[in-house]
């Protein structure tokens, strides 16, 4: 007869980090959610079917990473979501959030979020859920948004750039004023569209195609003055938006004031503009292309300013924006843009994106520039708040949250070095933008619902895809809401 046990699982002599504390404590877990949060050496003597001694570990909600793109309108990424969520759970992500993205063809909301799920289903090894991506915002699309509600999708990004995926002024009115009704968070890709496409024709007329290029073609002000717009529309129709993947520290002092005038303004920055710079897209050749993403990595001058954006709650939420190609790949990779006459292929039809959700969180730990309780406020417990999954996720309440948990070893004896190579990761691509870089941290062990899935010193990836990784319904944010909620928006009120 099999022994008793009073746990599944015992985390033991761990320094427990939250986005509030760091205290030594024990954690006790059963049914796959925390069951007991105690000070250390409260559990002695008690069973359990298994038991981490986590001396000198950092004991952490696992990461959320808000910001992934495995399917994009019209085509695929490198990674799908067995990869991508293999991927993840290495890099210490225990819940994704990705896009179900609307093509301009395509008139339904529902038809897509439908699509994706079945991409997903039985195929993740974290938990995952779904942004809606509203590239056409038609009758149909505004009036899915209640349903949408419904299926548990509670966030919905939209685009002020690109002819295939954006939004003119008064369609993003219509969906602004439609979530603001049925309390959807809206994330905001801010560029201009028109600026961009302006410049292409100005370095095109001067033969200039190279992927450094790219730079160029997405100017400052094409990012500012979105950001702006998109901050007066918030306004205007009162409700709170969330800017995705801020490059720059001006467009982060344009939020920083929006906020400080008690607007509901979030916004999220990512590795790229902190661990890149614009250098990076002017290697030789064709080799810029694997940096080239939208916005662009900025000057080295500007990563102070997004650090800053981090340290003081400017950026609600540091994500990956993990959106990955495969660089040898002629045919829907980085070298599709190569022909004969563009042997260094065209910056503008370079796809756009780079792989980072395995080392978001090891890049952002190896820093050393955040806090321990805010580098788990912004890679996890902001998130959750965030996107409608707090408590349950990104937090570690006794009876509430989910045994996600992640556990570090950054300090001490314990501590690694190494040089990180793309061969090292679990991703579907054949490059890392963060090749070479020097990291003295990597997690130790990956928790999801109190299963270990990540051991890196025994076995690697040790959680597996069949159907563990489940879909999360959200609710409604517990950070975002509209200054006044209960007053309807009335066009006479101007």
């Amino acid at each position: 007869m099999a022994e008793a046990h009073e746990y599944d699982l015992l985390i033991l002599n761990g320094i427990v980090v939250t986005d509030t504390q760091t205290v030594e404590l024990d954690i006790a877990v059963n049914n796959g959610m925390v069951a007991k949060v105690v000070p250390r050496n409260a559990l002695s003597g008690v069973s359990a079917r298994r038991i981490l001694d986590a001396e000198g570990g950092y004991v952490m909600p696992g990461g959320i990473d808000s910001h992934e793109s495995f399917i994009m309108a019209g085509g695929r990424c490198a990674d799908d979501y067995e990869s991508g969520t293999r991927s993840a759970i290495a890099g210490g992500t225990t819940t994704i959030i990705s896009f179900a993205p609307q093509s301009k063809a395509e008139p339904s909301l529902l038809s897509v979020l439908a699509d994706t799920h079945a991409l997903a289903d039985s195929n993740c090894y974290c938990d995952y859920s779904f942004h809606a991506l509203c590239t056409n915002a038609g009758p149909l699309a505004i009036s899915e948004f209640p349903a949408l509600r419904k299926a548990g999708i509670s966030s919905l990004k939209f685009f002020m750039a690109f002819d295939d995926l954006e939004l003119h002024d008064d369609e993003i009115l219509d969906v602004l004023l439609e979530a603001r009704r049925n309390q959807i968070t809206i994330l905001i890709h801010a560029e201009n569209g028109k600026v961009i496409n302006w410049m292409t024709k100005q370095l095109e007329k001067k033969k200039l195609f190279d992927p450094k290029y790219h730079v160029n073609n997405h100017p400052p002000v094409a990012e500012t003055e979105a950001a702006s717009r998109a901050i007066a529309f918030s306004s205007f129709i009162d409700v709170p938006i969330l800017i995705v993947h801020v490059s720059q520290p001006a467009v982060a002092a344009y939020i920083r004031e929006a906020q400080q005038k008690g607007l509901p303004i979030y916004a999220e920055t990512c590795p790229q503009y902190l661990f890149l710079t614009r250098e990076y897209l002017n290697h030789p050749g064709f080799e810029g292309a694997k940096c080239v993403c939208s916005p662009p990595p900025r000057n080295e001058a500007d990563h102070e300013g997004i650090w800053q954006g981090l340290e003081n709650g400017t950026f609600t939420v540091f994500s990956s924006d993990h959106c990955p190609f495969v660089y040898e790949d002629s045919k829907g990779g980085k070298k599709s843009s190569i022909s004969t006459e563009y042997p260094n292929g065209r910056f503008q039809y370079i796809p756009n994106g780079c792989p980072g959700v395995e080392t978001r969180l090891a890049l952002a730990m190896n820093a050393k520039r955040l806090k321990m309780e805010k580098f788990v406020e912004v890679t996890a417990t902001n998130a959750a708040k965030m996107y409608g999954l707090y408590p349950k996720k990104g937090a570690l309440i006794p009876g509430e949250s989910d045994a996600d948990i992640t556990i570090w070893y950054p300090e001490g004896e314990t501590a690694m070095e190494f040089k990180l190579k793309n061969e090292m990761l679990h991703h579907n691509v054949d490059y890392t933008p963060y090749e070479g870089q020097i990291l003295k941290a990597w997690p130790r062990y990956t928790i999801l619902r109190g299963r270990i899935v990540w051991d890196r010193d025994n076995g690697g990836v040790v959680g597996k895809k069949g159907g563990y990784g489940t879909f999360l319904e959200r609710g409604v944010s517990s950070l975002a809401r509209p200054l006044n909620p209960e007053k309807e928006w009335d066009p006479e009120g101007f």
